[in-house]
């Protein structure tokens, strides 16, 4: 893609976002907001129980490879 293709286009993409936001009107200030809750993940037991197994299988290896 050539340099003016690319300024054309940065052009074009920054006057979408100038009517976007004439649209809204100037948006204020933005406080603080509160951090939202991390959804999912493993509970304590869950890690536990994934440790445990990859060190039985990590001993059977060991093992069979003596």
């Amino acid at each position: 893609m050539s340099a003016e293709g690319r300024a054309r286009i940065i052009a074009a993409q920054k006057a979408r976002w100038a009517k976007v936001k004439a649209q809204k009107g100037a948006a204020p200030a933005k406080a603080a907001a509160p951090k939202k809750k991390k959804k999912g993940g493993i509970s304590p037991e869950g890690l536990a129980r994934i440790k445990a197994a990859q060190k039985a299988r990590w001993a059977k290896f060991k093992k069979a490879k003596a």
